[in-house]
């Protein structure tokens, strides 16, 4: 039989090879949406990807998977980078995904991301760096699109809770290529003029495009630096963008930051008339007490008889005067005069009694020394034998012809030795 047949892990084999030697499937780019998406606890990840017509399998390996900056799941639309290859063992062929980022929306979504992680780690989200929002601002200053309803809300409610405070207007673009340049001068301008106490920035609702101006890092930074403290008023309540991470205080929407900013002048005249009510109770409470007081006072026996009170005086008075008299300076030098003498006499008498006593041991000890003075003993006929100024007390030191001196009770004798004889 001239045909040859080939077994299905060699035709799977071909096939591959087919794959990887072609050129514009080793490295391919796709579109696509996510579906069936699997993480395995190796890490990989296993998914399909699709388009209106049709789907592909794909893998993603853990080495690739680990580098991902977000995480993917069903529905995300994503761009592909990978190669076309043949899983033999089943005869699949699948995409091998190196990496893979979100497509249109979802590339904002990850640069937020990037941006969030960024900034967090700086410290530019910290509790500690934020300034406080005045009680009582005297002046508010506004930065939004002149034209949106968002100013017209954010004046109105100003107005009608706090009508005491000005209102300043900052008109900046919020909205495309300009606008963070527009927010971050305004900012800027706000803070050189000195005119506001606390600043509200934002603008009203819309799609993550429209409100990324508020995302951007130099904006980002005016609100960071600002000395005025800002309030972040920007989107819906569901909106969350950087500013309302990095401002002092976030407010949920325009509306909401208008409300913050300032407090309610109905609530202020609750509070005050509590206030009062109070203060009138302690007016009260304090008169009832200084009138019991005064009552007191006037039916004690001293109001009614002051004589008493000074003749209390008068006789601490006089027991201050007499405790005077004793403390005199005359007396207290009479008394330590007499001290004094005694001390003297005391001093005295140990004195002498100590100085017979040393005279007597004094006299005990030239007695002594006088008796074992070697000046004595060279009077009884005896000499002191001293060779270079070193007085020789055995033979073990002296030589034949040394020169010695030898000291007598009245004088010195220089001398040659002629012999030593060393006794047995």
């Amino acid at each position: 039989m001239s045909e040859k047949y080939y077994t299905i892990s060699a035709l799977n084999a071909y096939i591959k090879a087919k794959f990887e030697n072609d050129p514009a499937l080793a490295r391919i780019l796709l579109q696509a949406e996510i579906s069936n998406f699997k993480r395995h606890s190796s890490g990989h990840l296993y998914f399909s990807l699709k388009d209106e017509k049709s789907q592909i399998s794909a893998i993603m390996f853990s080495s690739s998977a680990n580098k991902l900056s977000f995480s993917p799941k069903d529905g995300d639309k994503v761009l592909i980078e990978g190669r076309i290859s043949v899983y033999e063992t089943v005869g699949n062929y699948q995409v091998y995904v190196n990496k893979m980022n979100l497509d249109g929306i979802g590339e904002l979504y990850q640069k937020y991301e990037q941006l969030k992680v960024k900034l967090f780690e700086a410290g530019w989200f910290n509790e500690s760096r934020k300034k406080p929002i005045p009680s009582f601002p005297q002046s508010i200053g506004i930065i939004t699109s002149p034209t949106g309803a968002a100013i017209r809300d954010m004046i109105q409610i100003i107005s009608r809770r706090y009508p005491l405070t000005r209102v300043y207007v900052y008109p900046a673009i919020v909205q495309g290529i300009e606008a963070k340049f527009s927010i971050r001068d305004q900012i800027l301008k706000a803070n050189k003029d000195a005119l506001v106490d606390v600043l509200l920035v934002g603008r009203g609702g819309g799609s993550i495009e429209d409100l990324w101006a508020f995302n951007e890092e130099i904006v980002l930074k005016a609100i960071l630096d600002s000395n005025i403290p800002i309030i972040s008023a920007v989107g819906h309540e569901t909106d969350t963008t950087l500013a309302d991470y990095v401002a002092d205080l976030r407010a949920p929407t325009p509306s909401g930051a208008a409300e913050l900013s300032v407090p309610d002048q109905k609530d202020l005249v609750i509070t005050l008339q509590s206030k009062l009510s109070q203060l009138h109770s302690l007016a009260k409470r304090h008169l009832q007490q200084e009138l019991r007081h005064l009552q007191k006072v006037t039916s004690s026996s001293i109001f009614l008889d002051p004589n008493r009170m000074l003749e209390r005086k008068y006789l601490t008075f006089d027991h201050l005067v007499e405790r005077l008299e004793q403390a005199k300076p005359t007396h207290l030098l009479e008394k330590n005069k007499d001290r004094l003498q005694h001390v003297q006499e005391i001093l005295r008498f140990n004195y002498y009694r100590n100085l017979q006593s040393y005279g007597e041991k004094y006299r005990q000890f030239i007695t002594i020394l006088d008796a074992t003075s070697p000046l004595k003993v060279l009077k009884q006929g005896y000499g002191l034998i001293e060779k270079q100024g070193q007085v020789q007390s055995n033979i073990q030191k002296l030589h034949t012809n040394d020169v010695i001196q030898i000291r007598l009770s009245d004088g010195s004798i220089d001398a040659s030795i002629l012999s030593i004889r060393k006794e047995e």
